[in-house]
């Protein structure tokens, strides 16, 4: 396996267990629900039914590996063997990353080019990737939607100076009257959610990919704000901001603040996306539990105002990477919990599924990590459990994750119930 999977790996997993240390669903049983398993004629997923698959950014860094010369027509060979796979598997969906990190894998006036893709952050790879992308997706009959992080500049680094000389956050941090759009936190560089010239570039770098490129769909994942803790939510990051806002000033708290910037950037990207192109689809991909969304030491997610209104998002696919087995975040009973939350039915609900688990030995107590290791009907239930409760599809993660050998017999049994 290669290095940057393998980092990638130990990052989500960490990830992982921070989430569920926080977790307080109270599961009331542990086994998979006898429906799902007993019944020899399963409910199949339909060709309306959103199948989508995740393309991450490390995704790129294995076309690099693959030692071919890096140019448009190696790439273009790559995706195409990208897109019949995730066809072959019954996906009618691709979900491209194209800004991981405040860069950018197309031409933008907005973000430095990738590094995941050049080799070298700033530096022109010598073709369009998402260009090339959206070409092949719709020439395979798949739709194909831009994924963007919206805050995110860098993780496990702070070095300013290592960022392109072009990349917007290294120019504004040199600068006094611009430095707080930027903030070193914990680690990380991230652009400030408090800051209104952040938003604009956001929304900008969105408004640019949907006028450019045919997407059907701009995408954005769970990094919103860092985890704080009792001792700093009240002074790190953008609390000198809230300090001068009228929430201070009105005695509101700093946590109703912070979600009020999320929502001010998400509502603006839901409303520019459509005076651009209205059949462009607009969806976040929040983590899986609620309890960690509407906390006040993280993320600032205002999920519950999301699913009651049309001006948010058009979809949300929250990420339930547990299994049926995990002791206090068990599949079924948060897929429950969400399902609940949208009962509204004013945003399209989808399930994030993680096929990055099968075949490891991952859980929180003996029995999740058996059924990871070795139920190879686990992506299977889990799609017939989300069938069951009707909601509206299904999005896994991600591309590579479906290769591997230890997940062969799972994704053929997955195969059943989405073709």
């Amino acid at each position: 396996m290669k290095k940057i999977k393998l980092l990638v790996l130990l990052l989500v997993s960490a990830m992982f267990v921070d989430l569920c240390s926080q977790t307080v669903i109270q599961a009331a049983q542990t086994k998979a629900p006898k429906s799902v398993t007993a019944k020899k004629t399963v409910k199949k997923a339909t060709e309306e039914t959103y199948k989508a698959m995740w393309f991450s950014y490390y995704d790129y860094s294995d076309y690099r590996d693959q030692g071919k010369k890096v140019n448009a027509s190696t790439f273009q060979s790559y995706m195409t063997g990208v897109v019949k796979k995730a066809k072959n598997v019954g996906m009618n969906r691709i979900i491209v990353q194209v800004r991981p990190f405040g860069d950018a894998m197309y031409s933008s006036k907005y973000f430095p080019w990738s590094k995941y893709i050049s080799g070298k952050q700033g530096r022109n790879p010598g073709f369009d990737p998402l260009k090339i992308m959206v070409s092949v997706a719709h020439k395979n009959g798949m739709k194909i939607e831009a994924w963007v992080n919206p805050y995110r500049v860098t993780l496990g680094s702070t070095n300013i100076n290592g960022l392109s000389a072009n990349n917007p956050a290294r120019k504004w941090y040199s600068q006094k009257s611009t430095k707080r759009n930027v903030l070193v936190y914990n680690g990380s560089i991230y652009y400030n959610p408090s800051k209104k010239q952040v938003r604009n570039l956001i929304v900008n770098g969105a408004k640019e990919i949907v006028k450019k490129y045919d997407v059907d769909g701009i995408h954005m994942d769970d990094y919103f704000y860092p985890s704080f803790t009792s001792s700093n939510v009240k002074t790190a990051f953008d609390a000198p901001e809230y300090n001068k806002s009228s929430y201070k000033k009105q005695g509101k708290s700093i946590a109703a603040y912070r979600r009020e910037q999320v929502n001010l950037l998400v509502r603006q990207m839901k409303k520019e996306i459509q005076k651009v192109k209205p059949e462009v689809t607009y969806g976040i991909s929040p983590a899986g539990n609620i309890d960690n969304l509407t906390s006040n030491y993280s993320y600032y997610v205002d999920i519950n105002k999301w699913l009651n209104s049309k001006d948010y998002v058009d979809y949300i696919a929250p990420q339930v990477y547990w299994g049926f087995h995990h002791p206090t975040a068990a599949f079924d009973k948060v897929t429950d919990r969400w399902v609940k939350a949208a009962k509204s039915k004013k945003v399209k609900l989808y399930l994030g599924i993680g096929v990055y688990r099968v075949g490891y030995n991952v859980g929180q107590n003996s029995a999740e990590k058996s059924e990871w290791r070795s139920d190879r009907n686990i992506l299977k239930k889990q799609v017939q459990y989300g069938l069951k409760k009707s909601v509206d599809g299904f999005a896994f993660f991600d591309y590579q994750d479906f290769n591997r050998s230890g997940s062969k017999k799972a994704v053929a049994q997955l195969k059943t119930v989405l073709k």
